[in-house]
């Protein structure tokens, strides 16, 4: 009769439960893994063997046969070493155990039979408690985060050897619950303060966090494009309980937690460099890892340079910024992972930069073709889902001078302003943001007034634009009316909301 452990495994960033069967019978010494094992799984073999001897156990003799069940689920990463072992020593009979059955194990083995940090030990626990299993046995490097779920038995240890005499005696509690921090932000390094005029640009960021509404700023070099994007975190809201859960959990299924930290409590902010892979900024690979679209989930991804990133890679970007998600289908299988996040891109309009958006006085030395090639590098499908463009220029030196800069911490109290006036408008409507309104919510509650609607069509046929150009004019502008503490949008959002979708040379697209 074979023994039986309980595990789990990753699928994206979920955890999946499986069962570690161990059987050991008579016949030639040989140990086997079956139960479609990643080939990390497999070389647990040489680990749990010299893990358990090095912990003053016998490794027995015979054929050992290792099933992880369901045998159609892939299993990866290292965390079933831990449950290997256990079941091996009990199946041996050296060690003895009443109520294995109740424990979920998860561990990495080294030789000397220490218990080594896993990633995703957070979605496992959260996939535990979820199907009613609330006791588990981790590495003590894992053992804050694990303690983040509410109804879960944390027992955290440093050895094997200690988890075969904790199983033996019971004579440990759970570990206590990791406080959670409320105050997230108490020393920021940057501040919109020292970013000395931009005042328009800053407007935009503005409404961009405040609506959570994709941004592209362009502009020559040095202008202070990417200094003014780096600093959007300080103006963005804090993450809800919820939401953070959310992103540590993908933060842990992709090994990127610090131990002594394991809470992701700021929005994320992803900064990929152009000479990205296609499977790093979308996800992929051989174990469908999550990309760049995932880890800035509830965040910002900011892609500086736009162009330069290809069009394959920015058309990839089309599926993640309509539908909030990433669907990755490989020979391996199909995985979605979670990828909403507010996309702001910076980028010059010419190849040498010096182009200065139509202005006499540049010194540009690009060709008329040249500058539609490298701007075509943005398809039109991906400029359709930005929602605001702002021209950066060079400022003068007067401006330089002046001291009386807004700071982010003005900015966020008017960005926090605006989302309480959404989270009370769509509090019965499933969405959470003025750039997620339908267009039925659009013709609803922005053009119920007549006078308005007439304009917004006069507008609508003036630039010829398309149906999902109006309704992004219109999505601005309800977010500008909120940061002004409006209840209706009135004209004047509207027009500050159509001259933040011009691009090139004041073209409205």
């Amino acid at each position: 009769m074979s023994t039986v452990i309980m595990s789990s495994t990753l699928r994206g960033c979920e955890g999946v439960k499986i069962n570690v069967e161990v059987n050991i019978s008579t016949g030639l010494p040989n140990f086997t893994i079956v139960g479609l094992a990643s080939t990390t799984v497999k070389e647990s073999k040489e680990r749990v063997r010299a893990a358990i001897i090095n912990s003053g156990f016998i490794f027995p003799l015979g054929r050992i046969v290792v099933n992880l069940a369901p045998a159609d689920i892939k299993k990866v990463g290292s965390l079933i070493d831990l449950p290997i072992a256990i079941g091996i020593l009990l199946e041996s009979g050296q060690i003895k155990s009443d109520n294995i059955e109740k424990y979920i194990f998860l561990g990495e083995l080294s030789l000397d039979g220490t218990l080594r940090k896993v990633k995703g030990v957070l979605p496992v626990v959260i996939n535990g408690v979820n199907n009613d299993i609330n006791s588990f046995i981790i590495p003590q490097q894992n053992c804050k985060e694990g303690t983040l779920v509410d109804n879960a038995d944390i027992y955290p240890f440093y050895t094997l050897k200690q988890v075969c005499e904790f199983l033996i005696n019971q004579d440990m509690k759970p570990a206590e619950t990791f406080g959670k921090v409320i105050n997230i932000r108490k020393n920021e390094v940057v501040d919109y303060g020292d970013v000395f005029g931009q005042e328009q640009a800053k407007r935009a960021l503005e409404i961009c966090a405040a609506g959570n509404h994709n941004l592209i700023l362009y502009g020559p070099p040095g202008c202070g494009k990417s200094m003014l994007a780096k600093r959007i975190p300080t103006i963005l809201s804090d993450l809800s309980e919820k939401e953070y859960i959310d992103v540590t959990r993908i933060y842990s299924s992709s090994g990127l937690l610090n131990s002594d930290n394991p809470v992701i409590y700021s929005r994320p902010f992803r900064s990929p460099h152009h000479t990205t892979t296609l499977s790093r900024l979308i996800g992929g690979g051989s174990e469908l890892i999550p990309g760049e679209v995932t880890l800035a989930h509830d965040g910002v991804l900011f892609l500086d340079e736009l162009p330069e990133f290809g069009r394959e890679r920015l058309d990839a970007l089309r599926e993640p910024l309509e539908n909030k998600n990433i669907t990755i289908s490989r020979v391996k299988g199909s995985i979605t992972y979670p990828a909403d996040f507010i996309l702001l891109a910076a980028m010059n309009l010419c190849p040498c930069g010096k182009y200065m958006n139509g202005s006499e006085s540049d010194m540009c030395t690009c060709t008329e073709r040249q500058r539609h090639n490298y701007i075509n590098r943005i398809s039109k499908a991906v400029l359709d889902r930005i929602d605001m463009f702002i021209f950066v220029p060079n400022i003068k030196f007067d401006e330089l001078k002046k001291d009386n800069n807004i700071t982010s911490a003005q900015m966020k109290k008017k960005v926090e302003g605006a989302l309480y006036m959404q989270k009370s408008r769509y509090k019965n409507k499933n969405i959470n943001s003025n750039s997620e309104m339908t267009h039925k919510q659009i013709i609803n509650d922005i053009l119920k007034d007549s006078s308005l609607a007439d304009f917004t069509d006069t507008i609508y046929s003036k630039y010829n634009l398309s149906t999902r150009g109006i309704d992004k004019i219109l999505r601005v502008a309800r977010t500008i009316a909120d940061l002004d503490q409006c209840e209706n949008v009135e004209k004047k959002h509207v027009i500050e909301a159509v001259n933040y979708r011009r691009f090139i040379d004041g073209e409205v697209i």
